[in-house]
């Protein structure tokens, strides 16, 4: 699982069938105090994510385990919509 936060959308008019209905979100890893990691993933969103929230994005097999993400061609994606962040020292 990686803590991204939502920075933009894909609009695809032509899509694998199977993806039809799904939103895909661009999403940039963060740290867990909220600082920018390199590279984006853009991801299919389960939980009706916005722009500019913090989520927690699964990959590969456990993507496709996401609600109605089954047999579908996902890598990628959303499954929580995160409200606070705490690490212990």
């Amino acid at each position: 699982m990686i803590l991204a936060r939502v920075v933009g959308t894909i609009v695809a008019t032509r899509k694998d069938p199977r993806l039809e209905g799904f939103k895909l979100l661009i999403v940039k890893p963060v740290t867990p105090d909220g600082k920018d990691e390199s590279g984006y993933v853009i991801a299919v969103d389960t939980v009706s994510a916005g722009s500019k929230e913090t989520v927690i994005v699964v990959s590969g097999s456990s993507a496709r385990m996401a609600e109605g993400c089954k047999d579908k061609p996902v890598d990628a994606s959303i499954v929580g919509i995160v409200d606070t962040v705490s690490v212990n020292k």
